[in-house]
């Protein structure tokens, strides 16, 4: 006998999970399709990518290298604190080996009142001498035992402060360190576009960057740019004794620079100290916001964040460590891609 059974129908877990699964098809169909055309960038774009993203290395970079040197002077700080606290309770512990010294002495004799003792004395003055004495040296280990306490407990704070702060910057290096490794995974990112292009298109932008640095190294006619200073003067051509070395994150000399690590030495060459980061230096000497005031060996300040430096030329021009893939050379003012913001002399 035939049976009449109706068709199982499909659940409607089932028909929802088969529906999903279309339209996510679909979507993914069309995103596909939307991307389809900007998959391939011409060089042109890949290169403004790069550039853009070797900015924002910088950026992270500075404020890294910022973090880095602060934590190096807590460092000493820290050091120093500990130091100063080994020698106080050396010192605490000397006044209490007297004081015992004292008490012990005291026992020993019986703890006998004082005006007994002055009566059994056999030199009633000579008693009198010594006691003045004695009182006169109680006291001053007890005041000199009340100061050290003090400064220990000073120290004390002091060194708990140091340490809040240390972890303090411990977390903001952290916290940059991982900005720089996005940055860096952008940097991959980028790069993998590069190699998407073809040889030709590589060896284009190789050659276009290789004519930029070249002929960018070439030295400024200053004849009619006098020098802010003679120590200025003196940073900017050691500065200039360092043209075509390549731009390296974090570099202080003498074969690579990063940005500020090249004014920094050059200064340095000059005999002049000046703080490590963009950011620090800006915040030194004279500040000239007009750039028709500027004198060869400013420091010139670009960007609102202040993150990169260099040291002005003359004639509209700077001379600086630029970005990765370049070398120190000279640059219009016009062409660093962020504001001039303000300049700094010596």
């Amino acid at each position: 006998m035939a049976s009449h059974r109706r068709p199982k129908q499909p659940s409607r877990t089932r028909v929802t999970v088969l529906t999903t699964a279309a339209a996510a098809a679909v979507a993914l169909s069309a995103n596909a399709a939307n991307a389809a055309p900007s998959e391939k960038l011409g060089k042109d774009e890949v290169k403004a990518k790069v550039d853009k993203l070797y900015e924002q290395a910088e950026q992270a970079t500075e404020k890294y290298n910022g973090a880095k040197e602060k934590q190096q002077k807590l460092q000493k700080e820290i050091a120093t604190i500990q130091d100063n606290v080994a020698r106080g309770q050396e010192d605490l512990n000397k006044l209490r080996d007297g004081l015992g010294s004292l008490a012990t002495a005291q026992y020993r004799s019986g703890g006998i009142d004082s005006s007994v003792q002055l009566f059994l004395s056999s030199d009633p003055d000579d008693f009198l001498d010594k006691a003045s004495t004695l009182d006169q040296l109680s006291s001053q280990q007890v005041d000199a035992l009340k100061k050290i306490q003090d400064k220990q407990r000073e120290l004390a704070q002091e060194r708990a402060e140091a340490t809040e702060k240390l972890k303090d910057l411990s977390a903001t290096r952290t916290e940059l360190g991982n900005k720089k490794k996005e940055v860096q995974s952008k940097l991959a990112e980028a790069q993998k576009l590069l190699n998407s292009l073809t040889a030709k298109e590589k060896a284009e932008l190789a050659q276009k960057e290789q004519r930029a640095n070249r002929s960018s190294t070439e030295r400024v006619d200053l004849k009619d740019a006098p020098p802010a200073s003679n120590r200025a003067q003196a940073a900017f051509a050691a500065a200039q004794t360092r043209l075509g070395s390549p731009y390296v994150y974090g570099a202080t000399g003498p074969s690579s620079f990063d940005c500020s690590g090249l004014t920094s030495w050059a200064y340095a060459q000059a005999g002049v100290s000046i703080p490590r980061t963009s950011e620090a230096q800006a915040q030194i000497g004279t500040k000239i916001y007009n750039q028709s005031d500027l004198k060869v060996g400013d420091l010139v300040f670009f960007f609102n964040d202040i993150h990169h430096v260099g040291l002005y030329a003359g004639n509209g021009q700077i001379l600086h460590a630029p970005r990765t893939g370049t070398v120190v050379r000279y640059e219009s003012m016009t062409t660093i891609g962020g504001p001039f913001m303000f300049g700094v002399r010596v």
